[in-house]
């Protein structure tokens, strides 16, 4: 769900009036600060390098355009995904099939001959809903 709609529905749910877009920024500022942090997924990396000698292979994740083209240049991972498809390139997010489907058409692989790697309940829901295979690999916060 986008940032600024969890800031709305929080600020609904606890009687509280919060600036969407204030809380929006505020929190890229702080995952963009955290980035120094951040832990890769070697055995999927490496995958995915393995991969890419043969197949096109692509990035489709909830975060916003700026914040996953910043993470993979921080990582040095921005050559191995030519195909990046963002929260801000689709109408609807995770659960819903969208990025998914755009990633698949960009690469120009059917949706049935995808292998979707996921951290979570909304990323595997959505993979099933377009049609692909997929494999889950805990995180933190989906352990």
């Amino acid at each position: 769900m986008p940032s600024r709609k969890v800031a709305a529905l929080l600020g609904a749910h606890h009687g509280l009036t919060l600036d969407p877009e204030k809380v929006y920024l505020e929190k890229e500022a702080l995952f963009k600060a955290s980035l120094e942090k951040l832990e890769l997924v070697a055995p999927v990396i490496e995958f995915a390098r393995r991969v890419r000698a043969t197949r096109p292979v692509a990035i489709a994740s909830g975060g916003t355009r700026d914040v996953v083209r910043s993470t993979l240049e921080k990582t040095g991972l921005a050559p191995l995904f030519p195909v990046v498809v963002t929260a801000d390139d689709v109408q609807h997010g995770k659960p819903a099939p969208d990025m998914f489907l755009m990633a698949a058409r960009l690469m120009g692989v059917a949706p049935a001959d995808c292998l979707v790697f996921e951290d979570g309940q909304p990323g595997i829901k959505a993979a099933e809903a377009a049609g692909m295979k997929w494999v889950l690999v805990p995180s933190r916060h989906s352990a």
